[in-house]
């Protein structure tokens, strides 16, 4: 089948309280999905966000956000009295402080009310991890909210005695963190299943690395590169590019692949296996980084100097087919794409991705021109690393609008952007993705992330749902396309 869907964030919904969350509006669009006759929702990460609100760089691998628990259902399923939700004003950005904030009071008086009375056991046998990331962070606000680094040496190398100590101490703070992925994972799993019941899968996005301020390296320390102190050799990101003339500088600690390689890849299978349980399809990020990894030293200022290093490849994903066979993957296989690259994508047999605006320079062998699209791929006008379609119209020199508009075949006086989902639609990619800012045909204030820069990024939202004509573009486009299946 011939797939379609649309990129937007959780976040982004237009849900009363300051933020998108898994609410009423999560459920309306849904039935725009539907009603539109796609068949896929792709989301980003939606774990706890970390360093810059980057939903890339989190404190968790397995957690849920709490920002996205909707306490109107909360209300609703009696962990809070009605009315106890505080709105937040609405606008076209998060305030992701002002939001966490009244979360936070919201759920702890959650926990008040029915934390003791809830039913945990069987969440906690699912989901062992929960208890880890429990202790994690109720640790962490105990010692100030700063990283783990900065904690007292003996909780910091996970000394026996002193977890037994704090377990106890922290009993309770423990207990409300577990309550609260909880509430994350019921509402989760109820949207899943309605989007699921409407033919919509939810495509999920795992970001190949994790944070340096994580309970996932605090307490796998043997599956990074570490010193005896506990703090990375190295880490990770990306040479100098057409982004950014310094690299990206990500500071995620890197894999200690031949440690995990002896433990027949167990973090990386359980680490799948989740992913399954939350997505109908994964899109793996970076995966050019388990072909080859960059390496920067440190405590660098910035990418410069960093070095390629070979990863596990092949080895790795034989184990996760024969033991997650299940699980949906999409290979985000942007960037320096090398031989060794193409060879493991090969070998997977995972579809790549493809990006419009992407195709518009460089040489007749440019892969995301469209000219050069293949069934086994994914296509968008742009994801959420890029410039709206609008925005790289309004910004793009003679020359590239030139180039595009033979591409596109674009006359005077088109819907430029309407003719690029056209072509992301009408080509021979088994999936075409477009983000909501798109469909709407916003500018660069929609941006949803710049590479590279930190801060002020991440919170674009809908003000609104998408109105009536956004509908019938899509349904037009599936009908003569013949994409989405769902009407």
């Amino acid at each position: 089948m011939r797939e379609s869907g649309v990129l937007l964030h959780i976040t982004s919904l237009p849900e009363k309280g300051g933020i998108g969350t898994m609410g009423q509006a999560a459920y309306d669009f849904v039935d725009f999905v539907h009603e539109c006759g796609m068949n896929i929702w792709q989301v980003l990460p939606v774990g706890p966000v970390g360093y810059g609100e980057s939903p890339y760089q989190s404190v968790s691998t397995y957690a849920g956000n709490p920002l996205l628990i909707d306490l109107k259902m909360l209300e609703k399923d009696g962990y809070l009295p009605e009315g106890s939700n505080t709105l937040l004003p609405d606008g076209d950005q998060v305030d992701f402080d002002q939001v966490r904030l009244e979360k936070e009071k919201a759920l702890r008086r959650a926990f008040a009310n029915k934390g003791r009375e809830t039913d945990v056991a069987a969440f906690i046998k699912e989901n062992p991890w929960v208890e880890e990331y429990a202790l994690f962070m109720a640790l962490k606000m105990h010692f100030g909210g700063g990283t783990w680094q900065n904690w007292p040496m003996d909780v910091r190398m996970r000394e026996e005695k002193s977890m037994a100590k704090w377990r106890r101490e922290l009993k309770e703070e423990i207990a409300y963190y577990i309550f609260v992925q909880y509430l994350f994972f019921d509402q989760w799993f109820k949207l899943r299943k309605y989007a699921n019941d409407k033919g919509v899968k939810l495509f999920g996005d795992m970001p190949i690395y994790v944070a340096e301020d994580s309970a996932d390296m605090w307490a796998n320390p043997d599956a990074f590169q570490l010193d005896e102190e506990r703090r990375p050799l190295k880490v990770a990101g990306v040479p100098p590019d057409y982004f950014c003339a310094d690299g990206q500088l990500w500071g995620n600690p890197l894999y200690d692949w031949k440690a995990m390689k002896k433990r027949k890849f167990d973090w990386w299978i359980a680490r799948m296996r989740a992913m399954g349980k939350l997505y109908d399809m994964v899109r793996v990020d970076h995966f050019i980084g388990f072909a080859n990894y960059y390496a920067i030293p440190y405590g660098a200022p910035n990418a410069r100097n960093g070095k390629w290093i070979k990863s596990p490849g092949r080895s790795l994903f034989r184990r996760l087919k024969k033991e997650v066979p299940e699980v949906t993957v999409i290979a985000e296989d942007l960037g320096e794409v090398n031989n060794r690259v193409k060879r493991l994508l090969k070998f997977c047999g995972y579809p790549g991705m493809k990006v419009l605006t992407f195709g518009f320079d460089g040489g007749a062998d440019n892969p995301h021109n469209p000219a050069n699209y293949r069934k086994n791929s994914v296509v968008y006008t742009g994801t959420h690393d890029n410039d709206t379609a609008k925005g790289f119209w309004d910004s793009a020199d003679t020359a590239l609008k030139e180039k595009a508009a033979k591409i596109l075949n674009l006359s005077e006086g088109d819907d430029v952007v309407g003719k690029m989902i056209e072509a992301i639609w009408s080509s021979p990619c088994g999936r075409a993705i477009v983000p909501m800012q798109d469909l709407m045909r916003i500018g660069s204030e929609g941006r949803m992330n710049s590479p590279g820069l930190v801060g002020g990024w991440w919170g674009w939202r809908m003000t609104e749902m998408p109105a009536e004509n956004v509908k019938k573009e899509i349904q037009t486009l599936n009908k003569k396309y013949n994409r989405g299946g769902t009407k």
